[in-house]
């Protein structure tokens, strides 16, 4: 591993280590007008929500690390302070990366990539009729992290009002995440596209978990056993009885005949097996057998 100060490296190459490792980051594709009314529209990936009392998002034009300029948007949001925030899904991912060319000032990037032009109930700038959940924000308040090349400026935007598409709805009134469908920026020229990629993690338990420090010593150090499956295993409130774990022996020892004097080894690879399938209560009646 090597360790790096971050004073040492140059501005663009600390820029590229930074991006490419805290990744994937949502995107937040920022329409604003500027004071005289004409549209921009432009990507932004240091962008996350903070706060839903009150319901506050935040993104981060940097100033270019080339030439140490700002952007369009920041401009805009310093001169009239309200800004929509659409989310990008796979639909409009080469639309919204067309948007972030270098236009020149004054030029409607919803025009130049496809986009429709949605007027918004609560501010000025307009909606990405085509992005599948838009947030009207007033802006709270601008940050400014520096004057140099790589600098950020904190855009703190308070929803005064979200539009959400029905198609991406569950009958339950919440969003369905594979229907969304959102994209993601990483470092260099990677996205990633969310829905190729869920996978579901239960929440710790209500009660408290044994934890890892609770497991069984030959679990605990497993040469088997992964720290994920480790973390699986330590998320149950008590180990099964007895009586159970015989139970559960019995009914596969047709599928495995050796089952009662099988090794530790053999034992963790079958829980493993189990794991990988999410049944933790059979992996660990295994594991206690």
């Amino acid at each position: 591993m090597i360790s790096l100060n971050p004073k040492d490296l140059s501005t663009g190459k600390l820029h590229g280590y930074l991006l490419s490792a805290v990744a994937p980051r949502p995107i937040a594709f920022a329409s604003t007008i500027d004071a005289d009314g004409n549209p921009n529209l432009s990507p932004f990936s240091f962008f996350n929500v903070f706060s839903a009392n009150p319901p506050i998002l935040i993104f981060s034009p940097a100033r270019r690390v080339r030439d140490n300029t700002t952007k369009h948007t920041l401009q805009n949001v310093e001169a009239i302070k309200e800004v929509v925030i659409n989310v990008v899904n796979y639909d409009i991912v080469h639309q919204m990366s067309l948007s972030s060319t270098e236009y020149p000032e004054g030029v409607n990037e919803f025009e130049k990539a496809g986009l429709t032009m949605l007027p918004s109930d609560e501010v000025k700038p307009f909606r990405v009729a085509e992005s599948p959940v838009q947030f009207e924000c007033k802006v709270n308040d601008i940050v400014h992290l520096g004057t140099e090349g790589g600098a950020g400026n904190l855009v703190i935007c308070e929803v005064v009002k979200l539009h959400i598409a029905d198609e991406v709805m569950n009958a339950d009134s919440t969003i369905n995440q594979e229907a969304l469908d959102l994209v993601a920026r990483a470092g260099g020229s990677y996205y990633s596209r969310a829905k190729r990629g869920f996978f579901e993690i239960p929440k710790p338990l209500k009660t408290i978990g044994i934890g890892v420090d609770g497991l069984p010593e030959h679990v605990r150090n497993s040469m088997i056993l992964t720290g994920n499956n480790l973390g699986m295993l330590a998320n149950i409130a008590a180990l099964p009885h007895k009586k159970e774990v015989d139970k559960f022996i019995e009914d596969v020892s047709e599928r495995y005949p050796d089952i009662k004097t099988a090794s530790h080894r053999k034992k963790h690879k079958l829980a493993r097996n189990y794991l990988s399938y999410g049944d933790v209560e059979s992996a660990w009646k295994l594991l206690l057998s």
